[in-house]
């Protein structure tokens, strides 16, 4: 087999898998930024994970407007969730993928973007809940004003999109907006617009469901809501989510990204979250369906108990005891 170029860590990597032969060379440490801005001369076939988690989602959103190449993920991290593969056999794991012995898992990414001043404000208010109620849950005719929207943020997001209310001690308070049609209101401490992905993220440890990285959906789990009936829902990947400040809000909300890029969001601004049309292609260690499922039994001990004895069990060691 010839040779093949991907991307490992921050290195660039020519591999010789005929003669096992791995020679690495340096990208400059001048140049940085998404990769399709970076003047790599290729698309890398491939990219290989040597590093910490962190990286793993530091390269996904490198991919903005093209495909990802397939990511192969090795474990030198805490958790390992996402990262299958062990470091020490990291040359036959190599090999075995490039024979083409691989399953791969399309994880689903959002595509979001933060519009400053989309909204049409008078004073502090961009809008009134009377306003919403009669038009049916819909923005109010004339309510955008695209000339004075301005696109500030454009990213592609692997876990998760968090709202909260930053450090502000009141509530926050945002308005969820589905197709265009007013939703609900979060009331709480935010709100997580999260992919299958995340749902083991952030998501999971607000109550969310666990969802197979296959399965095409959105979650939207609160934060802490001042409501007993709030359960996080599950939307189709089709959808547009729309995420603004409520016109009664007493304070401006934050947004991050990955645990990335954290703003603040004023009235007026709004938060647009689709499903992305590039997915991440990761390279599974055995197959789809295991993987997952051994990620959360040997990561987050996915209901591991002491189990019950048989009744039996328990007469046959009381007769014995007698």
């Amino acid at each position: 087999m010839g040779s093949n170029k991907h991307v490992a860590g921050s290195e660039e990597f020519t591999v010789d898998m005929s003669s096992e032969r791995f020679t690495a060379e340096k990208q400059s440490k001048d140049k940085s930024g998404p990769v399709n801005e970076l003047d790599y001369g290729y698309h890398p076939e491939m990219v290989d994970d040597f590093s910490r988690p962190r990286f793993f989602y530091d390269c996904c959103s490198s991919f903005l407007q093209c495909s990802v190449p397939p990511v192969m993920a090795f474990h030198l991290g805490s958790l390992g969730f996402l990262t299958p593969f062990k470091f020490e056999s990291y040359k036959t794991e190599v090999a075995k993928v490039f024979e083409g012995n691989a399953a791969i898992t399309l994880r689903s990414r959002l595509k979001v973007k933060v519009v400053k001043d989309m909204l049409q404000r008078t004073g502090q208010q961009s809008y009134s809940r009377e306003q919403q109620q009669e038009q049916n849950g819909l923005l109010p005719h004339g309510h955008t004003n695209s000339e004075t929207g301005k696109v500030t943020l454009q990213l592609q997001v692997l876990n998760e999109v968090v709202v909260d209310r930053g450090p502000s001690s009141y509530l926050s308070n945002v308005d969820l907006y589905l197709d265009g049609r007013l939703i609900t209101s979060v009331q709480g401490d935010g709100v997580i617009v999260s992919t299958p992905t995340g749902s083991t993220a952030y998501a999971a440890a607000a109550g969310a469901s666990m969802i197979h990285p296959n399965v095409p959906a959105i979650m939207v789990t609160p934060i802490c809501p001042h409501s007993l009936s709030f359960r996080p829902i599950v939307v189709p990947a089709g959808v547009e989510l729309m995420i603004t400040l409520s016109p009664d809000a007493r304070n401006t909300a934050w947004v991050s990204f990955d645990g990335r890029k954290r703003q603040e969001i004023q009235h007026g601004d709004c938060i647009k979250i689709t499903t992305s049309c590039y997915p991440v292609p990761s390279i599974c260690c055995h197959d789809l369906v295991y993987d997952w499922f051994e990620s959360l039994a040997q990561c987050l001990h996915w209901n591991v108990r002491k189990r019950q004895n048989r009744l039996a069990d328990i007469s046959d060691s009381s007769d014995t005891e007698n």
